[in-house]
């Protein structure tokens, strides 16, 4: 019996140095989880046991440091969670390691192919988290132009200036108080050059009229006038948005129309210098894409050549009431069992999922002093099974030689 209690005591240290040597081997894989592994005695109606087995393997998802790397496509998990990949054959695995790239087509993939899944963005970069993830696809073509529809400003009008004796010539700066520019983009994306030109008409003493006139002028074209109108505190007393539309040319020589709200609202007129302060507009010319940035929320935002961006999707996050149950199926994956229940998938940083760390990466959460001190307590008791089985053998030597 002794020759079988130590057999197992063998098999059983084995084992663990075998676990002991996975994790040292995986010490520098991103997003590996090390394993442990639990014995338990074994008895069979017998006073003395019959020597140990291993019962579970156990793997420890504790989270390993966050590092890193100044390459976009490299993504940690601050948190809680999983990233959630569509394997080549077409199974689903769950995964600490995000490092990615992307292909000509613009699928996210790891190092395997398998494909980071999360909800897709619709044409106008609208994302509807919730439903059901697919694997993500980064559109590369180019970002359409989009006419201005609004112009705002948010400025000043000095207070002290003297109504123009003049009457409004855009030639004639005395018949004016100030003017500013702002650029508008037509359908096609042509960028055109807008004055707008402040004229006072009415006398801001007290019980006067405070008031001004906006004009707008583009390519030889007026519109306007816009009518402002202050109290004594010099706010406006009134609003001052208007639609002006203007005739341009378009590729093929003929005129298009121009046609945007300007919104001068948020004008005052204080006793300091006439100022714009702000300025904004919300259209563009056509861009290309000239890269991607991920979002803390996993939000991938697409960043063309006219300074515009838009989501292409949300990496959604997967999360297990018993992590511990997931079966590793190898190239940093895992999938779901029984015992690791169903899964939980949202978007990162909502409920009990954590966030997405962009250029960065999770090393393995192999304590490296740890697994060498339990390397050398196995050998120890690999080395003590040994000896159990040369002294029974020398007992049976014993009674073999009794005469």
């Amino acid at each position: 019996m002794s020759f079988s209690q130590a057999l197992s005591g063998l098999n059983a240290q084995q084992q663990k140095l075998g676990a002991i040597g996975n994790n040292i081997a995986n010490s520098q894989t991103v997003g590996f989880k090390s394993s442990g592994v639990q014995f338990a005695d074994v008895f069979a109606n017998s006073r003395v046991g019959l020597g140990t087995k291993v019962s579970a393997v156990l793997q420890n998802f504790s989270a390993g440091n966050i590092e890193s790397t100044n390459r976009n496509l490299d993504l940690a998990i601050g948190g809680d969670g999983f990233f959630r990949f569509q394997q080549p054959s077409g199974e689903v695995g769950y995964s600490r390691n995000g490092q990615l790239t992307m292909t000509a087509e613009g699928e996210l993939i790891n190092a395997q192919g398998a494909r980071i899944m999360g909800y897709q963005a619709d044409a106008d970069g609208r994302v509807q988290a919730g439903g059901a993830p697919v694997a993500l696809n980064v559109p590369t073509g180019d970002l359409p132009a989009q006419q201005t529809t609004n112009l705002a400003f948010e400025l000043n009008l000095d207070a002290g200036e003297e109504v123009p004796a003049a009457g409004f010539n855009v030639d004639n700066p005395d018949s004016y108080n100030f003017v500013t520019n702002a650029t508008v983009y037509d359908s096609l994306g042509n960028a055109h050059s807008v004055s707008l030109y402040f004229i006072k008409t009415g006398d801001n003493a007290p019980g006067g009229n405070n008031t001004w006139e906006a004009m707008a002028y583009l390519n030889g074209q007026e519109q306007g006038p816009i009518n402002l109108g202050f109290d004594n505190s010099g706010r406006q007393d009134g609003g001052a948005a208007e639609a002006v539309t203007f005739d341009v040319a378009g590729f093929d020589g003929t005129n298009i129309s121009l046609t945007f709200d300007l919104d001068l609202t948020r004008a005052t007129q204080f006793g300091n210098d006439s100022i714009v302060t702000s300025a904004t507009q919300d259209g563009y010319t056509s861009g290309s894409l000239v890269g991607i940035t991920i979002e803390d929320d996993g939000t991938i935002m697409r960043n063309y050549s006219n300074e515009q961006s838009l989501a292409a999707g949300q990496i959604a996050l997967a999360n297990f009431r018993n992590p511990e149950g997931l079966r590793p199926v190898g190239d940093n994956l895992w999938a779901a069992t029984q015992a690791s229940g169903q899964e939980v998938v949202g978007a990162p940083g909502t409920g009990q999922l954590g966030q997405v760390v962009a250029s960065a990466v999770e090393t393995s959460n192999v304590d490296m002093a740890r697994e060498l001190v339990d390397m050398i307590v196995a050998q120890r008791a690999y080395q003590a099974n040994s000896q159990t089985i040369k002294t029974q053998d020398d007992i049976l030597q014993t009674v073999i030689n009794l005469r």
